[in-house]
């Protein structure tokens, strides 16, 4: 895939979308941003709605997919 075609699907996701992504538990989710070992969620401009990098979470699950035990 071109980083072009990659870029184009960026996308932001919200914390229902990410929670299925990732099948983690939000209690799990928060933990681990507070720790850094998740990407922070950014405010979306002029509102209260918090939204993630589609491509930060799938780069987060493919690094956990690769890491062996």
């Amino acid at each position: 895939m071109t980083k072009q075609s990659k870029e184009s699907q960026r996308r932001i996701m919200r914390f229902p979308a990410v929670k299925a992504a990732t099948g983690l538990p939000r209690s799990t989710l928060y933990d681990m941003m507070k720790d850094g070992r998740f990407p922070k969620g950014r405010r979306i401009a002029g509102s209260n709605i918090t939204g993630w990098d589609s491509l930060e979470v799938e780069a987060w699950i493919a690094k956990q997919l690769d890491c062996e035990e």
